[in-house]
């Protein structure tokens, strides 16, 4: 089935939701219970791949043109499955004549935020959109949203159909913040009256669905060629390899000893734990002999005031503290020489970002070249050179 996305300036049809349901009136009709049947006897992949691909058909057998995209729902643990030759001709057919735009929920965002970066990359490899979907439902998923970079911010109906709440105006200021400053579209679920349609509007929605403005059902037998400003896909950069080698201009490198450097990390650090809205916080330590019992009882700390924890580092353990995902890197991995702390919130980001002079002598007394930075663009593609290096959660449990 199929749900008009509506432009809530114009009431025209812009997009369309592809919805997954069982076959009609049957005990698995419900998408819920139907995945549920599928977890239960391990064929999850399976259904999520059928219901990209009937979603894929049935709007290829309708015509429904490049300029009216097609939200499609996947669950970001089997974007690496491999399609089977003939699905995988349904999906080529879609890349070259239909407009897609994934949806991810933020729910998967929070469970493994290192695993989903990388599907989303892929998923932009394709040329395809995508949509962020629930924003709200998981208030912890705010700094995470950046990351992600969605092309569409769809916020969670509650956010529509209740009164607003302190917690609701926080996650809508980071919404909107984040619109502006990436030229994101942020779309409005839940819409079933005039009132929920005009506070869409003053959150800043300029899309919505709901069943004031048209429920699921067939995809039409026309479709009209839209003209409109809406842009469901961007250009997105690439992170750096290092957080070292994003910092381009080298007027801005100072150089000082470690005992300095220790006070600018810990300000960084005591800044995460004293904000409102949970950031994220990705630290490398060179070695993991660095990880000193001091820093382990900080960082315990940490994982319970932010969104997600992370530490790097030559020898490091998968979880050196609970709460902290820890990352092991190879000696020879040139980020083994660079000493980062980012921390990026809704609305706050900030960075040390240092690089390892290779002196002799007492550890306090080594040199570093360094920079502190409060360029929002520059500590994202440090963090996420930094995800680079996190292992999915899936891969490092050992599990398919």
């Amino acid at each position: 089935m199929y749900q008009p996305i509506v432009d809530l300036r114009t009431g025209a049809v812009v997009a369309y939701e592809a919805l997954a349901r069982g076959e009609a009136g049957g005990s698995l009709e419900s998408p819920a219970d139907l995945f549920a049947w599928a977890r239960q006897h391990g064929c999850e992949a399976d259904l999520d791949l059928a219901c990209q691909v009937a979603a894929m058909t049935g709007a290829l057998e309708r015509g429904l043109p490049a300029s009216i995209p097609l939200f499609i729902n996947a669950e970001p643990a089997w974007l690496d499955t491999p399609w089977p030759s003939q699905l995988a001709q349904v999906r080529d057919r879609a890349r070259a004549r239909l407009q897609v735009v994934v949806e991810i929920t933020e729910r998967a965002l929070v469970a493994d935020p290192a695993g989903l970066f990388a599907a989303v990359r892929r998923v932009r490899e394709a040329g395809w959109g995508v949509a962020l979907d629930d924003v709200g439902a998981e208030p912890a998923s705010l700094a995470l949203m950046p990351f992600i970079d969605p092309d569409v911010i769809k916020l969670d109906l509650r956010l529509i159909q209740e009164n607003t709440t302190a917690e609701i105006a926080t996650v809508i200021n980071a919404v909107i913040a984040q619109a502006e400053r990436t030229g994101a579209i942020i779309l409005a679920e839940g819409i079933e009256t005039a009132e929920h349609r005009a506070r869409a509007l003053a959150m800043g929605a300029t899309l919505g669905q709901g069943w004031l403005l048209g429920r699921p059902g067939a995809l039409p037998d026309q479709h009209t060629v839209l003209a409109h400003d809406l842009s469901f896909t961007r250009s997105h950069h690439l992170p750096a390899s290092t957080p070292f080698g994003a910092i381009a201009d080298a007027r801005m490198i100072r150089t000082t000893s470690k005992g300095l450097l220790l006070a600018m990390s810990h300000h960084l650090e005591n800044h995460a734990l004293g904000t409102d809205a949970a950031p994220v916080l990705l630290s490398t330590f060179e070695d993991a002999a660095h990880f000193t019992p001091a820093t382990a009882v900080r960082y315990e700390a940490l994982a319970q005031r932010c969104a997600f924890v992370a530490a790097l580092g030559v020898g490091m353990d998968p979880a050196p503290v609970p709460g902290v995902r820890g990352a092991d890197l190879a000696a020879d991995d040139s980020l083994a020489g660079e000493w980062v702390v980012a921390v990026v919130g809704p609305h706050f980001s900030g960075a040390l970002i240092a690089r390892d002079l290779g002196d002799p002598g007492p550890d306090r007394d080594r040199r570093f070249d360094f920079r502190i930075t409060y360029d929002r663009d520059l500590v994202l593609n440090a963090a996420l050179s930094l995800f680079d290096r996190i292992t999915p959660v899936d891969q490092a449990s050992g599990t398919e």
